[in-house]
């Protein structure tokens, strides 16, 4: 029986195989690297506000704690954005006839809110809870970032699924003390600068949270890992 295909043709097979399998190889990769970029995850870009809010004046000028808007983190899942009452609280006594503040006050004249854009957010399919965050000993600064230097908000992390499991794997890289949960210029401990807690000191990280995910009593690894610990 005569050959039907050249003897090329074996090489031209298998020069498509290896093209093929890059070219599929190549999309994933793209795919992923898309998804963790600021254009789908919005990282580091600042995003348009009602009002240009500054958390470095605010927080790191000022010295407000996380909680004096935030009301709501520690005993709810949502963090709560403030009411324009709070911003009042302040601007009805100083730059009250600031034209940046103008937005505010038809707030509060109208009773109507302000549209705040949210920076950080995750899926609907994703449930999260700041108030367990927050007691088992998770600064704020692990997932939002510096807040005390940012003029405007802008989110640190892209808050994705690989990034909350490099935490639940690991949770005792990030533990802190629950009373320097919200202190922005908390330093993790160090040779020269110790962390006290119980009376013990601690110079190392993965010492300090190795302790606390013992007194905080974490779940387990598995735990805490499981799909439906964020997807119920």
């Amino acid at each position: 029986m005569p050959q039907i295909f050249h003897r090329s043709a074996n090489t031209i097979s298998r020069a498509s195989i290896i093209f093929l399998v890059i070219v599929v190889s190549g999309a994933f990769w793209a795919a992923a690297e898309l998804q963790r970029s600021p254009f789908y995850s919005w990282r580091d870009v600042v995003r348009e506000q009602p009002v240009p809010f500054s958390h470095q004046h605010h927080v790191s000028g000022l010295g407000l704690d996380c909680r004096y808007c935030h009301v709501s983190v520690e005993t709810s899942n949502f963090a709560g954005v403030p009411p324009t009452k709070t911003c009042m609280n302040c601007h009805s006594q100083i730059w009250t006839n600031a034209a940046l503040l103008e937005p505010v006050r038809e707030s509060f004249r109208s009773g109507k809110s302000l549209l705040w854009t949210r920076v950080n957010a995750v899926p609907d399919y994703v449930y999260f809870d700041h108030s367990i965050h927050i007691n088992k000993g998770v600064g704020c600064k692990s997932c939002h970032g510096p807040v005390d230097q940012m003029p405007l908000m802008r989110a640190a992390n892209t808050l994705q699924m690989e990034f909350c499991l490099n935490c639940h794997r690991e949770p005792e890289k990030e533990l802190r003390p629950r009373e320097s949960v919200f202190d922005m210029t908390y330093e993790q401990p160090s040779s020269s600068k110790p962390v006290t807690v119980d009376g013990r000191q601690f110079t190392d990280q993965i010492a300090l949270g190795t302790f606390l995910k013992k007194q905080y009593h974490l779940r387990s690894e598995r735990d805490i890992t499981s799909c439906n610990t964020c997807h119920r």
